[in-house]
């Protein structure tokens, strides 16, 4: 019988076109390997850690972000604190009005807690700020406040809570200053119902020349300085001056007065002969109890132990 032989190049041509049973079916099992890996992997259990082991995993940090005080219930604002040339007294800017556009004055200056509560401008903002231990003084001005502290009370004890007073009073939306009515003439506070600098037509001609150079040239700088300037008269020649807030008990206020304001007005103002400061009542008081207290200890340790600049011809008094 003949046998039937294929040539081999038909054989190679047939093996190229038609693949082979067994090339076809490692295709499928390798398909169906792949699926079914792919199966298992995506319905894999979580894996999570024992109760007995803790395995570090990859976990997402959590987004930071600053949360407003308002947000969290407490509400706060922007309060810059500046320092003066007196180092008992800070100027603290609530960046908002402090006085009210009814009170007419420049400034209102409460000295003790009795004068928070007197006739005619009581304060409770300054009454509290007043109970804060080593504060002696309140200066509230336009849109700034100047508290003053004792010497003997660092900043670090008092700084923190009068901060706080004022920035929970100005948000609390309390009236700052109130006006009530002054019936027994009783005048508790620092500072007077009209500004002593404001033009009045029965001024004379000097005078007004005065007030316009200490309201245009003098009162900035004061008050940049945490303090101002108030205008008591003009006499033979002398200006009455009183320096108010952190200018009144600094002790470079009589270095002001002579080489600062004196120097001006009289080389602008003819008529000026020199400038004064004028003293309350309670300060003439407290100068002539210090002034007692030198003495006494010039006769204990000798005449160099207490050096003073109070005296005949100082700017310090005002010669009756």
């Amino acid at each position: 019988m003949a046998s039937l032989a294929a040539p081999r190049s038909a054989v190679r041509y047939l093996s190229r076109a038609v693949p082979s049973v067994t090339s076809r079916r490692s295709s499928k099992l390798a398909t169906a390997a792949s699926t079914r890996c792919l199966h298992q992997i995506s319905t894999a259990p979580s894996i999570t850690s024992s109760s007995t082991r803790h395995r570090p995993t990859t976990q997402r940090w959590a987004t930071s972000s600053y949360t407003p005080a308002a947000a969290s219930g407490r509400r706060t604002m922007f309060i810059q604190t500046e320092e003066t040339p007196n180092p008992d007294a800070l100027k603290f800017n609530p960046n908002s009005r402090v006085l009210p556009e009814s009170i007419s004055s420049a400034f209102l200056e409460y000295l003790s807690p009795r004068s928070t509560l007197a006739p005619p401008h009581p304060s409770p903002l300054a009454a509290q700020l007043l109970n804060v231990d080593g504060v002696t003084s309140v200066f509230l001005a336009t849109d700034y406040i100047t508290v003053s502290k004792d010497s003997a009370t660092p900043w670090a004890h008092v700084k923190p809570e009068v901060f706080s007073l004022i920035n929970e009073f100005m948000l609390s939306g309390q009236q700052i200053v109130n006006t009530v009515e002054d019936r027994a003439g009783e005048s508790g506070q620092g500072g007077t119902e009209v500004d002593s600098l404001a033009y009045d037509e029965n001024d004379s001609e000097v005078v007004g020349m005065i007030k316009e150079l200490l309201e245009t040239r003098i009162r900035p700088a004061i008050q940049e300085d945490g303090g101002d300037i108030e205008f008591r008269g003009f006499h033979d020649g002398q200006v009455l001056l009183k320096l108010r807030g952190a200018c009144r008990t600094c002790d470079s206020s009589t270095v002001t007065l002579k080489n600062g304001i004196e120097s001006m007005l009289m080389h602008y103002i003819e008529e000026v002969q020199g400038v004064q400061q004028v003293l309350d009542q309670e300060e003439e008081i407290a100068m002539a109890e210090f002034a007692k207290f030198e003495e006494k200890l010039r006769q204990q340790k000798g005449p160099d132990a207490a050096p003073s600049t109070v005296g005949k011809g100082s700017l310090d008094t005002v010669e009756g």
